[in-house]
Protein backbone atom coordinates (compact mmCIF):
# COMPACT_ATOMS: atom_id res chain seq x y z
CA UNK A 1 0.00 0.00 0.00
CA UNK A 2 2.80 2.43 0.89
CA UNK A 3 4.45 1.67 -2.46
CA UNK A 4 1.21 2.59 -4.23
CA UNK A 5 0.97 5.91 -2.34
CA UNK A 6 4.61 6.63 -3.17
CA UNK A 7 3.95 6.20 -6.88
CA UNK A 8 0.85 8.38 -6.68
CA UNK A 9 2.90 11.13 -5.03
CA UNK A 10 5.55 10.84 -7.75
CA UNK A 11 2.90 10.96 -10.45
CA UNK A 12 1.40 14.05 -8.82
CA UNK A 13 4.83 15.64 -8.76
CA UNK A 14 5.15 14.99 -12.47
CA UNK A 15 1.80 16.61 -13.15
CA UNK A 16 2.96 19.78 -11.36
CA UNK A 17 4.93 20.54 -14.49
CA UNK A 18 1.66 20.82 -16.43
CA UNK A 19 -0.75 23.74 -15.91
CA UNK A 20 -4.56 23.34 -16.06
CA UNK A 21 -4.85 24.63 -19.62
CA UNK A 22 -2.24 22.14 -20.77
CA UNK A 23 -3.98 19.37 -18.82
CA UNK A 24 -7.31 20.18 -20.50
CA UNK A 25 -5.67 20.00 -23.94
CA UNK A 26 -4.03 16.70 -23.06
CA UNK A 27 -7.31 15.24 -21.74
CA UNK A 28 -8.89 15.83 -25.11
CA UNK A 29 -6.18 13.83 -26.85
CA UNK A 30 -5.27 10.99 -24.49
CA UNK A 31 -6.92 8.78 -21.86
CA UNK A 32 -5.60 10.17 -18.56
CA UNK A 33 -6.75 7.02 -16.75
CA UNK A 34 -4.42 4.96 -18.91
CA UNK A 35 -1.63 7.49 -18.34
CA UNK A 36 -2.05 7.17 -14.56
CA UNK A 37 -2.19 3.39 -14.92
CA UNK A 38 1.08 3.57 -16.85
CA UNK A 39 2.65 5.60 -14.06
CA UNK A 40 1.50 3.00 -11.51
CA UNK A 41 3.33 0.25 -13.39
CA UNK A 42 6.66 2.10 -13.38
CA UNK A 43 9.22 1.21 -10.76
CA UNK A 44 10.87 3.88 -8.64
CA UNK A 45 13.95 4.10 -10.88
CA UNK A 46 11.83 4.70 -13.98
CA UNK A 47 9.72 7.35 -12.27
CA UNK A 48 12.76 9.14 -10.85
CA UNK A 49 14.38 9.12 -14.29
CA UNK A 50 11.27 10.59 -15.90
CA UNK A 51 11.07 13.32 -13.27
CA UNK A 52 14.72 14.23 -13.78
CA UNK A 53 14.20 14.36 -17.52
CA UNK A 54 11.21 16.67 -17.23
CA UNK A 55 12.97 18.92 -14.78
CA UNK A 56 16.04 19.12 -16.97
CA UNK A 57 13.98 20.04 -20.02
CA UNK A 58 12.25 22.81 -18.09
CA UNK A 59 15.31 24.32 -16.47
CA UNK A 60 17.96 23.58 -19.08
CA UNK A 61 20.36 26.46 -19.57
CA UNK A 62 22.16 26.59 -22.89
CA UNK A 63 25.90 27.30 -22.87
CA UNK A 64 26.97 30.73 -24.12
CA UNK A 65 27.86 31.00 -27.80
CA UNK A 66 31.65 31.20 -27.86
CA UNK A 67 33.48 31.16 -31.22
CA UNK A 68 36.83 31.30 -29.36
CA UNK A 69 36.64 27.63 -28.35
CA UNK A 70 40.30 27.34 -27.36
CA UNK A 71 40.11 30.68 -25.50
CA UNK A 72 42.92 32.25 -27.48
CA UNK A 73 41.86 35.71 -26.33
CA UNK A 74 42.78 34.74 -22.77
CA UNK A 75 46.42 35.24 -23.77
CA UNK A 76 45.84 38.99 -24.20
CA UNK A 77 46.84 41.36 -21.43
CA UNK A 78 44.18 43.41 -19.66
CA UNK A 79 44.63 46.51 -21.83
CA UNK A 80 44.41 44.58 -25.10
CA UNK A 81 41.42 42.58 -23.87
CA UNK A 82 39.63 45.81 -22.93
CA UNK A 83 40.33 47.24 -26.40
CA UNK A 84 38.98 44.11 -28.07
CA UNK A 85 35.75 44.33 -26.07
CA UNK A 86 35.48 48.05 -26.77
CA UNK A 87 35.63 47.48 -30.53
CA UNK A 88 33.23 44.54 -30.26
CA UNK A 89 30.70 46.71 -28.46
CA UNK A 90 31.15 49.50 -31.01
CA UNK A 91 30.49 47.10 -33.87
CA UNK A 92 27.46 45.55 -32.18
CA UNK A 93 25.81 48.83 -31.15
CA UNK A 94 26.86 51.32 -33.82
CA UNK A 95 27.49 49.23 -36.94
CA UNK A 96 25.36 46.07 -36.84
CA UNK A 97 21.98 47.88 -36.89
CA UNK A 98 22.99 49.65 -40.12
CA UNK A 99 24.85 47.15 -42.26
CA UNK A 100 22.04 45.22 -43.93
CA UNK A 101 20.34 48.47 -44.95
CA UNK A 102 23.48 49.86 -46.59
CA UNK A 103 24.70 46.52 -47.96
CA UNK A 104 21.42 45.99 -49.80
CA UNK A 105 21.53 49.49 -51.29
CA UNK A 106 25.22 49.43 -52.27
CA UNK A 107 25.85 52.56 -50.20
CA UNK A 108 28.29 53.64 -47.50
CA UNK A 109 27.20 54.76 -43.97
CA UNK A 110 29.13 58.02 -43.86
CA UNK A 111 27.68 58.81 -40.43
CA UNK A 112 29.99 56.15 -39.01
CA UNK A 113 33.22 57.91 -40.05
CA UNK A 114 33.29 60.45 -37.17
CA UNK A 115 32.50 57.64 -34.73
CA UNK A 116 35.42 55.62 -36.06
CA UNK A 117 37.52 58.75 -35.64
CA UNK A 118 36.58 58.90 -31.97
CA UNK A 119 37.96 55.39 -31.52
CA UNK A 120 41.36 56.71 -32.63
CA UNK A 121 42.48 53.30 -33.88
CA UNK A 122 43.42 53.99 -37.50
CA UNK A 123 47.10 53.35 -38.11
CA UNK A 124 47.03 51.13 -35.05
CA UNK A 125 50.61 49.80 -35.44
CA UNK A 126 52.16 53.18 -36.28
CA UNK A 127 54.52 54.72 -33.74
CA UNK A 128 53.90 58.45 -33.31
CA UNK A 129 51.87 60.94 -35.34
CA UNK A 130 48.92 60.53 -32.98
CA UNK A 131 48.61 56.81 -33.72
CA UNK A 132 48.14 54.06 -31.10
CA UNK A 133 51.42 52.12 -31.60
CA UNK A 134 49.85 48.77 -30.71
CA UNK A 135 50.96 45.29 -31.78
CA UNK A 136 50.27 43.59 -35.11
CA UNK A 137 48.41 41.01 -33.06
CA UNK A 138 45.95 43.66 -31.94
CA UNK A 139 45.63 44.94 -35.49
CA UNK A 140 44.59 41.42 -36.51
CA UNK A 141 42.21 40.96 -33.61
CA UNK A 142 40.46 44.25 -34.38
CA UNK A 143 40.14 43.25 -38.05
CA UNK A 144 38.51 40.04 -36.85
CA UNK A 145 36.14 41.88 -34.50
CA UNK A 146 35.03 44.20 -37.30
CA UNK A 147 34.59 41.43 -39.87
CA UNK A 148 32.52 39.25 -37.52
CA UNK A 149 29.85 41.95 -37.87
CA UNK A 150 30.59 43.16 -41.40
CA UNK A 151 33.50 42.50 -43.77
CA UNK A 152 32.80 45.68 -45.76
CA UNK A 153 33.40 47.90 -42.74
CA UNK A 154 36.50 45.89 -41.88
CA UNK A 155 37.73 46.43 -45.45
CA UNK A 156 37.07 50.17 -45.30
CA UNK A 157 39.07 50.37 -42.08
CA UNK A 158 41.83 48.13 -43.44
CA UNK A 159 42.30 50.32 -46.53
CA UNK A 160 42.49 53.44 -44.38
CA UNK A 161 44.58 52.08 -41.53
CA UNK A 162 46.76 49.51 -43.28
CA UNK A 163 47.20 50.20 -46.97
CA UNK A 164 46.95 54.00 -47.17
CA UNK A 165 48.46 54.98 -43.82
CA UNK A 166 50.90 52.07 -44.00
CA UNK A 167 52.22 53.27 -47.37
CA UNK A 168 52.85 56.77 -46.04
CA UNK A 169 54.43 55.46 -42.84
CA UNK A 170 56.68 52.94 -44.64
CA UNK A 171 57.58 54.95 -47.73
CA UNK A 172 56.87 58.60 -46.95
CA UNK A 173 58.95 61.51 -45.71
CA UNK A 174 58.55 62.90 -42.22
CA UNK A 175 56.79 65.94 -43.70
CA UNK A 176 54.29 63.68 -45.44
CA UNK A 177 53.71 61.72 -42.27
CA UNK A 178 53.14 64.90 -40.28
CA UNK A 179 50.70 66.22 -42.87
CA UNK A 180 48.56 63.14 -43.28
CA UNK A 181 48.82 60.55 -40.51
CA UNK A 182 47.34 62.52 -37.55
CA UNK A 183 44.34 63.58 -39.65
CA UNK A 184 43.89 60.06 -41.01
CA UNK A 185 44.01 58.62 -37.51
CA UNK A 186 41.08 60.87 -36.58
CA UNK A 187 39.31 60.01 -39.86
CA UNK A 188 39.39 63.67 -40.83
CA UNK A 189 41.11 62.57 -44.04
CA UNK A 190 40.24 59.33 -45.83
CA UNK A 191 42.74 57.40 -47.90
CA UNK A 192 42.69 54.83 -50.69
CA UNK A 193 45.30 52.53 -52.24
CA UNK A 194 45.66 52.39 -56.02
CA UNK A 195 47.60 49.37 -57.26
CA UNK A 196 45.25 47.03 -59.19
CA UNK A 197 44.43 47.94 -62.78
CA UNK A 198 41.70 46.88 -65.24
CA UNK A 199 44.07 44.49 -66.99
CA UNK A 200 46.62 43.97 -64.22
CA UNK A 201 45.78 42.18 -60.97
CA UNK A 202 48.06 39.34 -59.95
CA UNK A 203 50.73 40.49 -62.40
CA UNK A 204 51.26 43.87 -60.76
CA UNK A 205 54.88 43.11 -59.89
CA UNK A 206 56.00 43.20 -63.50
CA UNK A 207 53.15 44.59 -65.54
CA UNK A 208 51.82 47.92 -64.26
CA UNK A 209 50.54 49.96 -67.19
CA UNK A 210 49.97 53.17 -65.20
CA UNK A 211 53.00 55.34 -65.91
CA UNK A 212 54.80 58.27 -64.34
CA UNK A 213 57.39 60.62 -65.85
CA UNK A 214 59.33 63.38 -64.18
CA UNK A 215 59.10 66.84 -65.75
CA UNK A 216 60.01 70.36 -64.71
CA UNK A 217 56.54 70.75 -63.13
CA UNK A 218 56.61 67.47 -61.22
CA UNK A 219 55.50 63.93 -62.11
CA UNK A 220 52.96 63.28 -64.86
CA UNK A 221 50.73 60.24 -64.22
CA UNK A 222 48.65 58.44 -66.84
CA UNK A 223 46.63 55.23 -66.64
CA UNK A 224 43.76 53.52 -64.82
CA UNK A 225 43.27 51.79 -61.49
CA UNK A 226 40.38 49.41 -60.73
CA UNK A 227 38.72 47.99 -57.60
CA UNK A 228 40.09 50.83 -55.48
CA UNK A 229 38.26 50.81 -52.14
CA UNK A 230 37.21 54.20 -50.70
CA UNK A 231 38.17 55.81 -54.04
CA UNK A 232 34.85 57.57 -54.62
CA UNK A 233 35.18 59.73 -51.50
CA UNK A 234 38.86 59.55 -50.49
CA UNK A 235 40.85 62.73 -49.86
CA UNK A 236 44.04 61.06 -51.08
CA UNK A 237 44.91 57.98 -53.09
CA UNK A 238 48.25 56.19 -52.98
CA UNK A 239 49.07 55.61 -56.66
CA UNK A 240 51.67 53.11 -57.80
CA UNK A 241 53.05 53.74 -61.29
CA UNK A 242 55.92 52.58 -63.48
CA UNK A 243 58.58 55.18 -64.26
CA UNK A 244 59.00 55.56 -68.01
CA UNK A 245 62.68 56.39 -67.54
CA UNK A 246 64.01 53.66 -65.24
CA UNK A 247 61.01 51.27 -65.42
CA UNK A 248 60.84 51.02 -61.61
CA UNK A 249 57.57 51.24 -59.65
CA UNK A 250 57.18 54.46 -57.68
CA UNK A 251 54.54 55.65 -55.20
CA UNK A 252 52.66 58.95 -55.08
CA UNK A 253 50.13 60.72 -52.86
CA UNK A 254 47.45 61.88 -55.26
CA UNK A 255 45.09 64.54 -53.90
CA UNK A 256 41.46 64.22 -54.93
CA UNK A 257 41.28 67.69 -56.50
CA UNK A 258 44.22 67.06 -58.86
CA UNK A 259 43.32 68.05 -62.46
CA UNK A 260 43.06 65.02 -64.73
CA UNK A 261 41.86 62.72 -61.92
CA UNK A 262 38.43 61.12 -62.24
CA UNK A 263 36.74 58.18 -60.55
CA UNK A 264 33.70 56.10 -61.44
CA UNK A 265 31.92 53.93 -58.89
CA UNK A 266 31.92 50.20 -59.72
CA UNK A 267 28.36 48.93 -59.58
CA UNK A 268 26.71 45.53 -59.65
CA UNK A 269 28.89 43.80 -57.05
CA UNK A 270 27.59 40.71 -55.24
CA UNK A 271 30.06 41.10 -52.34
CA UNK A 272 31.41 43.84 -50.05
CA UNK A 273 28.64 46.05 -51.33
CA UNK A 274 29.19 48.71 -48.67
CA UNK A 275 32.76 49.23 -49.88
CA UNK A 276 32.78 51.97 -52.50
CA UNK A 277 35.14 50.58 -55.13
CA UNK A 278 36.16 52.88 -57.93
CA UNK A 279 37.61 52.85 -61.43
CA UNK A 280 40.19 55.64 -61.44
CA UNK A 281 41.34 57.35 -64.63
CA UNK A 282 44.48 59.47 -64.63
CA UNK A 283 44.93 61.80 -67.59
CA UNK A 284 48.12 63.86 -67.48
CA UNK A 285 47.80 64.28 -63.71
CA UNK A 286 50.66 66.40 -62.41
CA UNK A 287 51.88 65.43 -58.93
CA UNK A 288 54.41 67.67 -57.25
CA UNK A 289 57.72 66.22 -56.09
CA UNK A 290 56.70 66.82 -52.47
CA UNK A 291 53.89 64.30 -52.95
CA UNK A 292 56.11 61.52 -54.28
CA UNK A 293 56.83 58.86 -51.67
CA UNK A 294 60.64 59.11 -51.43
CA UNK A 295 61.15 55.58 -50.11
CA UNK A 296 58.96 53.89 -52.74
CA UNK A 297 61.37 53.23 -55.60
CA UNK A 298 60.66 49.64 -56.67
CA UNK A 299 57.93 47.04 -56.41
CA UNK A 300 59.75 45.58 -53.42
CA UNK A 301 58.66 48.65 -51.46
CA UNK A 302 55.07 48.08 -52.59
CA UNK A 303 55.36 44.42 -51.60
CA UNK A 304 56.49 45.39 -48.09
CA UNK A 305 53.18 47.21 -47.58
CA UNK A 306 51.20 44.30 -49.00
CA UNK A 307 53.00 41.82 -46.76
CA UNK A 308 52.01 43.76 -43.65
CA UNK A 309 48.36 44.01 -44.65
CA UNK A 310 47.92 40.47 -46.02
CA UNK A 311 48.07 39.14 -42.47
CA UNK A 312 45.16 41.44 -41.64
CA UNK A 313 43.12 39.96 -44.48
CA UNK A 314 43.64 36.48 -43.01
CA UNK A 315 42.30 37.78 -39.69
CA UNK A 316 39.39 39.32 -41.58
CA UNK A 317 38.55 35.92 -43.02
CA UNK A 318 38.48 34.55 -39.46
CA UNK A 319 36.07 37.32 -38.45
CA UNK A 320 33.74 36.61 -41.36
CA UNK A 321 33.74 32.92 -40.42
CA UNK A 322 33.10 33.77 -36.77
CA UNK A 323 30.10 35.90 -37.66
CA UNK A 324 28.61 33.10 -39.77
CA UNK A 325 29.22 30.49 -37.07
CA UNK A 326 27.66 32.66 -34.33
CA UNK A 327 24.57 33.36 -36.46
CA UNK A 328 24.18 29.70 -37.44
CA UNK A 329 24.55 28.32 -33.91
CA UNK A 330 22.12 30.87 -32.50
CA UNK A 331 19.61 30.10 -35.24
CA UNK A 332 19.76 26.31 -34.81
CA UNK A 333 19.17 26.59 -31.06
CA UNK A 334 16.01 28.65 -31.64
CA UNK A 335 14.60 27.10 -34.81
CA UNK A 336 12.29 24.17 -34.03
CA UNK A 337 11.27 21.35 -36.34
CA UNK A 338 9.59 18.05 -35.40
CA UNK A 339 8.91 19.51 -31.96
CA UNK A 340 12.43 20.43 -30.87
CA UNK A 341 15.35 22.72 -31.76
CA UNK A 342 17.18 21.61 -34.87
CA UNK A 343 20.47 21.97 -32.96
CA UNK A 344 19.49 18.75 -31.16
CA UNK A 345 19.75 16.71 -34.35
CA UNK A 346 22.92 14.80 -35.18
CA UNK A 347 23.41 16.08 -38.73
CA UNK A 348 23.09 19.71 -37.63
CA UNK A 349 25.57 19.14 -34.80
CA UNK A 350 27.98 17.58 -37.28
CA UNK A 351 27.87 20.76 -39.40
CA UNK A 352 28.36 22.96 -36.35
CA UNK A 353 31.33 20.96 -35.08
CA UNK A 354 32.99 21.00 -38.50
CA UNK A 355 32.51 24.77 -38.63
CA UNK A 356 34.01 25.20 -35.17
CA UNK A 357 36.94 22.89 -36.00
CA UNK A 358 37.90 24.93 -39.05
CA UNK A 359 37.37 28.18 -37.19
CA UNK A 360 39.58 27.11 -34.29
CA UNK A 361 42.35 26.02 -36.66
CA UNK A 362 42.16 29.39 -38.41
CA UNK A 363 42.34 31.28 -35.12
CA UNK A 364 45.41 29.45 -33.89
CA UNK A 365 47.13 29.96 -37.26
CA UNK A 366 46.59 33.73 -37.45
CA UNK A 367 47.52 34.20 -33.81
CA UNK A 368 50.91 32.61 -34.48
CA UNK A 369 51.19 34.60 -37.72
CA UNK A 370 50.85 37.87 -35.81
CA UNK A 371 53.35 36.70 -33.21
CA UNK A 372 55.86 36.23 -36.03
CA UNK A 373 55.00 39.68 -37.37
CA UNK A 374 55.51 41.32 -33.97
CA UNK A 375 58.84 39.51 -33.65
CA UNK A 376 59.98 40.86 -37.04
CA UNK A 377 60.05 37.35 -38.54
CA UNK A 378 57.12 37.60 -40.95
CA UNK A 379 57.89 36.40 -44.47
CA UNK A 380 55.82 36.56 -47.64
CA UNK A 381 55.15 32.84 -47.48
CA UNK A 382 53.86 33.10 -43.89
CA UNK A 383 51.26 35.70 -44.84
CA UNK A 384 50.38 33.89 -48.06
CA UNK A 385 49.80 30.54 -46.35
CA UNK A 386 47.46 32.18 -43.84
CA UNK A 387 45.58 34.00 -46.59
CA UNK A 388 45.13 30.78 -48.61
CA UNK A 389 44.05 28.58 -45.70
CA UNK A 390 41.78 31.06 -43.94
CA UNK A 391 39.96 32.26 -47.04
CA UNK A 392 39.38 28.65 -48.15
CA UNK A 393 38.07 27.53 -44.77
CA UNK A 394 35.89 30.63 -44.50
CA UNK A 395 34.18 29.56 -47.69
CA UNK A 396 33.48 26.18 -46.10
CA UNK A 397 32.16 27.68 -42.87
CA UNK A 398 29.79 30.19 -44.45
CA UNK A 399 28.49 27.46 -46.76
CA UNK A 400 27.65 25.20 -43.82
CA UNK A 401 26.12 28.13 -41.93
CA UNK A 402 23.88 28.76 -44.91
CA UNK A 403 23.02 25.04 -45.07
CA UNK A 404 21.86 24.63 -41.47
CA UNK A 405 19.54 27.62 -41.90
CA UNK A 406 17.73 26.09 -44.83
CA UNK A 407 15.77 28.60 -46.90
CA UNK A 408 16.13 31.29 -44.26
CA UNK A 409 19.87 31.26 -44.92
CA UNK A 410 19.40 33.40 -48.03
CA UNK A 411 17.64 36.19 -46.12
CA UNK A 412 19.69 39.25 -45.11
CA UNK A 413 17.86 39.45 -41.78
CA UNK A 414 19.79 36.40 -40.58
CA UNK A 415 23.16 37.90 -41.71
CA UNK A 416 24.60 34.65 -43.06
CA UNK A 417 23.65 35.50 -46.66
CA UNK A 418 25.87 38.58 -46.40
CA UNK A 419 28.73 36.54 -44.96
CA UNK A 420 28.39 34.01 -47.79
CA UNK A 421 28.67 36.74 -50.42
CA UNK A 422 31.46 38.67 -48.70
CA UNK A 423 33.56 35.53 -48.24
CA UNK A 424 33.89 35.41 -52.03
CA UNK A 425 35.58 38.81 -52.11
CA UNK A 426 37.92 37.92 -49.25
CA UNK A 427 38.84 34.78 -51.16
CA UNK A 428 40.12 36.85 -54.10
CA UNK A 429 41.57 40.13 -52.90
CA UNK A 430 45.09 40.67 -51.53
CA UNK A 431 46.27 37.87 -53.79
CA UNK A 432 44.23 35.02 -55.25
CA UNK A 433 44.51 31.47 -53.94
CA UNK A 434 46.67 30.53 -56.90
CA UNK A 435 49.16 33.40 -56.51
CA UNK A 436 49.52 32.93 -52.76
CA UNK A 437 49.89 29.19 -53.26
CA UNK A 438 52.77 29.75 -55.66
CA UNK A 439 54.46 32.07 -53.17
CA UNK A 440 54.37 29.31 -50.55
CA UNK A 441 55.32 26.70 -53.14
CA UNK A 442 58.39 28.68 -54.13
CA UNK A 443 59.43 28.98 -50.50
CA UNK A 444 59.20 25.27 -49.70
CA UNK A 445 60.61 23.87 -52.98
CA UNK A 446 63.16 26.52 -53.89
CA UNK A 447 61.66 26.59 -57.40
CA UNK A 448 59.52 29.35 -58.85
CA UNK A 449 56.45 28.28 -60.82
CA UNK A 450 55.54 31.84 -61.77
CA UNK A 451 55.43 32.60 -65.49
Amino acid sequence: MSSMFSKIRQAAALLKHIDFDQLAKIAGKVDLTKVMDGFSKMDDQQLNGLMKLMGREKHRELPPINPDFYEISDRLNAADSALQLRVRQFMETEVKPLVNHYWLRDEFPFELIPKFGELGLAGITINGYGCPNRSFLMEGILAMEMARVDASIATFFGVQSGLAMGSIYSCGSDEQKQEWLPAMNKMEKIGAFGLTEPEVGSGAAGGLTTTCKQTADGWVLNGQKKWIGNATFADLIIIWARDLDDHQVKGFILRKDTPGFSVEKIKGKMALRIVQNGLITLTDCVVEEKDRLPHANSFKDTANVLRMTRAGVAWMAVGCAQGAYISALDYTRKRKQFGKPIASFQLIQNHLVEMLSNLTAMQTLVYRLSELQDAGKLKDEHASLAKVFCSLRTRDIVSQAREVMGGNGILLEHDVARFVADAEAIYSYEGTKEINTLIVGRAITGMSAFV
